[in-house]
């Protein structure tokens, strides 16, 4: 195929956009993102009744979460819908469709008697040859002509060739009695308008591309490059669900996870480039192609998706970190982070990000920036904060008000003071942190002092110095 890649995600509106969508539009946009083409965004909105402006809203901040850019302005299909009759009236005209007049009693009926002599429940409309001068003044749904000998053969990229006899395909309809197109006119007339090449989409819809083909022939139209990717399915096998946790895209912004990592997780899901597990965006777009997607079910694996996420944290750029950061914070309904907050996490995120597999994780390495004097130490620090410690903690202060505010200044100072006192400065970590911090694990006490400053380190060491553990009463 020549000429420009053009893709093309159609969610449907009625719910959040499920990871596996999330996936499906991934891999669409890496596709034609990595090949100078087109990414187009559809929506699905003929059923009206499921459909929600709510649904819809969801689905574009997922994908807006997760980066995935599109081209042109959002399709809606419903608006489509005079097009798509036009297309079924055109076949109409040439023969290549009908109008049946069969009540779903006759169908019915139909059916039950196939079934009884052991016949195939496909229905044989009685309507596809008759002659328009008997046709009554009924209700009415146009059927395309299905072929009726030979094969239908879909050439899939990821599947291979798969063969399905004409005769098991029906003459399906094109417009329902009230005139309305059905989805599978309307998918196919929209990609056909909107100049899609490649239809990558789940495997489920792999048997709809049989009955779509029969549009495309008919209409004279080229077949786009079909590619049915395999589903997800969850830890234990089956397709992945409700049970299996969080499925929608923006549930998994709200559990901190960085959209870096989630896109370098997807795309692993079900698509390989050698061994490579861990890869940039830039890599990503290189790399991908078709013929590396498995034909066998994807696994949702959370530990590999939250050591995905630490490796991408670590090398983040950290005003692009602390960016994502926020915007985390927003999504999970956070109080808002002053400008000395956000400055501070600036500074300290070089030491925040190592081993971070989630923002919720990060924050909690970051606590010493986001509390305020005076500290409330938890009950593990309280216990580094007994009598001594708090002797050692007075003891230290002055030292460090005249030390050179650097690593190895600040190194060289409390390492002095420890081999003063004969103590190992494992002696002195757990009361500093529990002054700087208020909690016993923390980012080493030197980082804390250089993000916190001389001022602000000396003031909360010397309120620790004077700290009363609480009393419990009984």
């Amino acid at each position: 195929m020549t000429g420009q890649v053009v893709t093309r995600f159609a969610p449907s509106p009625t719910g959040y956009l499920h990871i596996g969508g999330a996936r499906t539009a991934l891999f669409n946009w890496l596709y034609a993102r990595g090949r100078g083409g087109k990414f187009l965004l559809r929506i699905e909105d003929t059923d009206r009744e499921r459909s929600t402006p709510e649904a819809t809203a969801a689905i574009l901040q997922g994908m807006d979460w997760l980066g995935l850019d599109h081209d042109g302005e959002v399709i809606s299909q419903f608006e489509g819908a005079a097009r798509h009759a036009a297309v079924a009236h055109q076949l109409l005209a040439e023969g290549k469709a009908y109008k049946c007049f069969a009540t779903q009693d006759e169908i019915a009926a139909f059916r039950d008697a196939a079934r009884a002599e052991g016949k195939s429940t496909l229905y044989r409309s009685p309507w596809r040859d008759a002659d328009s001068s008997t046709h009554p003044d009924a209700p009415f749904v146009v059927r395309i002509k299905a072929p009726q000998e030979g094969t239908t053969v879909i050439q899939d990229e990821v599947q291979g060739d798969v063969t399905i006899r004409n005769d098991q395909l029906d003459d399906m309809i094109l417009l329902r009695s009230d005139g309305t197109p059905v989805y599978m006119l309307a998918v196919v007339v929209d990609d056909h308008d909107m100049g899609v090449t490649h239809v990558i989409r789940g495997d489920d819809h792999l048997n709809n591309a049989a009955r779509q083909m029969m549009i495309y022939t008919a209409m004279g139209w080229d077949l786009p490059v079909w590619a049915h990717i395999p589903l997800i399915h969850g830890p234990d096998g089956k397709k992945l669900s409700k049970r299996h946790g969080a499925l929608g895209a923006q549930e998994y912004q709200a559990m901190g996870y960085p959209a870096a990592g989630m896109r370098n997780y997807l795309a692993r899901l079900g698509w390989s480039h050698g061994d490579d597990e861990f890869f940039s965006d830039a890599q990503a777009l290189e790399w991908f192609d078709l013929d590396g997607i498995g034909k066998s079910p994807a696994r949702f694996d959370t530990k590999k998706l939250e050591n995905l996420c630490g490796q991408h944290i670590a090398v983040s750029d950290d005003a692009a970190l602390l960016h994502e950061l926020v915007a985390y914070l927003a999504a999970v309904d956070a109080p808002e982070l002053s400008d000395d907050k956000k400055d501070g996490l600036s500074r300290a995120m070089y030491c925040l990000k190592e081993r971070a597999k989630t923002f919720p994780e990060l924050i909690e390495k970051a606590e010493f920036i986001l509390v305020d004097r005076p500290l409330h130490p938890d009950a593990k620090a309280q216990k580094n904060l007994d009598t001594v410690s708090r002797g050692i903690l007075k003891e230290l202060t002055p030292q460090l008000q005249n030390a050179s505010w650097s690593r190895d200044g600040l190194e060289a100072v409390t390492n002095s003071f420890a081999e003063a006192k004969e103590i190992k400065f494992g002696k002195m970590a757990g009361p500093l942190r529990a002054a700087l911090a208020g909690r016993s694990v923390t980012p080493s006490v030197f980082d804390m002092m250089l993000v916190l400053g001389r001022d602000e380190t000396l003031a909360r060491l010397e309120d620790a110095s004077h700290y009363e553990p609480e009393v419990k009463e009984g």
